[in-house]
């Protein structure tokens, strides 16, 4: 028995029907933000409001809105869970063995200031790993980074998330982009071609912008030739990838440009004071003492300090394989080309994918444009980033000779730290499920594009909601690109470029995106504290939001010439 989903189930009333549907979110926000609930509380909470309101308002039945939840639930456990287990099971790997010590004082050799660590780690090593797998992954293993060299974790998550604005739109080897192809009809590289004349400006000042919230305008413009640095060369290679090679390249060609550019030039430029967070400052001050009175930290080799960060070295390695499309096609076992090393992982590729249909779910939701909605499970095992992560795992147990019982125990110690944060996670993941298949997205989505000449400023907002809702610019993509370009073209605006704004404005959402939320908690060991993290980051991706939206609006009007 198919259920057909409807736009505006109250009286007909698109208004009225919105409120409804923002009832699940406004709750979030002040279950976090006000009420102060832990994560997992709020995340079922949330759910379970989400299923009255598509049970109750929007008509569906209750065994699809919960099997709707499952699937996202599971969709939650696998890969992002998974991503985050074997993150932090790696990090805690380089702790255990003493590596990390290690990998702290080789990047206080480039620089001991807190506001260029931030640039080189959360911003350019971030966007390496966006760029490589997505899902997560940046932000868990770029704030353990930040925890570990010192930084406080609440600053490190909400850095890190801030941070990893600039690369989302191609992360995952551009699959935010890839994706949305399909649905709206519109070349690939044509929608690359404008976020490349969109993020380039957000790219630019993300740097500056992380830096005024670590330490105020005055305390950035003391490194602003660090900052320039960084945020140029990344902003200029993105654009010149983005409009010449298409949406693959551009976070990781961007992030190595950026992070080889700034290192260079820490060689020849300082900053006059070193930026230091003033709880720490006492203690470099008696290390500085002991290393004048001769008594400075052991000397490492250049041998040693690659061991160390030979665990970070095999998890980029090990991403950028998994995210090949050949190596991709054969961990799915679907590779029918002639590499014989492809071939022999193509069997167990198709052995450990399982992609069987949701019962009660799968085609039996026919959307609002009248096609059925399918609803399958990726169990994508061996395909998974979070495994690649895990293979890294491996590789580094015989590198730092560490025990397969101690390699063992610290992964059983990983999952008991982060069993709440992974309920957490898959609560909020169910609760985007339920959201887009009961059609209360597609409500919110319809209001945001009645809003006529003014479309261009607000469609980057739209972008922004689905990244909030689904936790994905991939999934944002596909949720809103069609109705962009159905609006888009219906009050003459160019489609491309409401295409992109949704593009662009979502990178924007993943900052206060649950998921996200639950994921930076996690990796930095604020379990039962996303309360706080949103309340930090929360006014960042309105005032971003607000800055894309006024790019879009611009290009609509003024600057028309650089739509392609």
């Amino acid at each position: 028995m198919t259920w057909t989903q409807t736009v505006a189930p109250l009286n007909g009333s698109i208004v009225l029907s919105a409120l409804a549907a923002l009832v699940p979110i406004l709750y979030f926000f002040w279950a976090l933000a006000i009420k102060r609930m832990k994560g997992h509380v709020a995340g079922i909470t949330t759910l379970l409001l989400a299923v009255l309101v598509a049970v109750l308002v929007y008509g569906m039945p209750v065994r699809m809105a919960v099997m709707s939840s499952v699937q996202g639930a599971v969709y939650g456990l696998l890969p992002i869970g998974w991503i985050i287990i074997c993150a932090v099971f790696l990090y805690k790997l380089t702790v255990k063995t003493g590596q990390f010590d290690l990998i702290r004082a080789s990047v206080v050799s480039i620089t001991e200031d807190r506001r260029l660590q931030v640039l080189l780690i959360a911003f350019s090593f971030g966007a390496f790993l966006e760029g490589a797998a997505g899902f997560g992954a940046p932000v868990a293993i770029t704030a353990a980074l930040l925890v570990g060299l010192g930084f406080h974790p609440l600053y490190a998550a909400g850095l890190c998330l801030i941070a990893n604005t600039a690369p989302v739109a191609f992360g995952a080897i551009g699959i935010p982009i890839l994706a949305v192809e399909g649905p709206t009809g519109v070349p690939a590289m044509e929608i690359s071609k404008m976020v490349g004349r969109q993020l380039p400006f957000l790219s630019a000042f993300v740097p500056f912008y992380l830096i005024v919230i670590m330490a105020g305008v005055k305390k950035a413009v003391e490194v602003l030739p660090a900052i320039l640095v960084s945020g140029v060369s990344f902003a200029l290679t993105q654009y010149l990838t983005s409009n010449f090679l298409g949406p693959e390249l551009p976070d990781i060609l961007s992030a190595l440009v950026s992070i080889v550019a700034l290192a260079l030039f820490l060689k020849v430029w300082k900053p006059k004071q070193v930026f230091r967070f003033s709880a720490e400052q006492a203690s470099f001050e008696l290390a500085a003492a002991a290393a004048s009175a001769g008594h400075a930290g052991p000397k490492h080799s250049s041998l040693q300090v690659v061991k160390a960060w030979s665990p970070f070295v095999m998890l980029t390695v090990f991403i950028f394989l998994w995210g090949l499309p050949p190596v991709k096609k054969a961990l799915l076992g679907t590779y029918e080309g002639s590499n014989p090393l492809l071939n022999l992982l193509n069997p167990l590729g198709k052995l450990l994918t399982f992609t069987p249909e949701v019962p009660g779910l799968h085609k039996l939701i026919i959307d609002t444009a009248g096609n059925p909605m399918a609803a399958v499970f990726k169990l994508e095992l061996l395909a998974a980033a979070g495994t690649s992560i895990l293979v890294a795992a491996v590789v580094t147990k015989f590198i730092v000779r560490i025990s397969w019982k101690d390699w063992c125990s610290t992964f059983a110690e990983t999952l008991h730290e982060l069993r709440f944060p992974i309920v957490t996670i898959a609560s909020v993941v169910a609760f985007a499920y339920v959201t887009n298949a009961s059609g209360m997205s597609t409500t919110l989505g319809t209001l945001l594009a009645s809003t006529g000449v003014l479309f261009p400023f607000f469609a980057p907002f739209l972008g922004w909601l689905g990244v909030f809702i689904t936790g994905s610019d991939t999934s944002s993509n596909l949720l809103f690109g069609h109705l962009q370009k159905v609006t888009a073209t219906q009050l003459g605006v160019d489609p491309v470029l409401a295409i992109a704004a949704n593009t662009s404005g979502g990178v924007t959402g993943k900052m206060i995106s649950p998921q996200s939320i639950a994921v930076a908690c996690a990796a930095v060991g604020l379990a039962g504290k996303e309360a706080d993290l949103v309340r930090f980051t929360l006014k960042h991706s309105i005032i971003l939001v607000v800055l894309v939206g006024l790019i879009t609006f611009l290009q609509s009007n003024v600057l028309s010439w650089m739509i392609p």
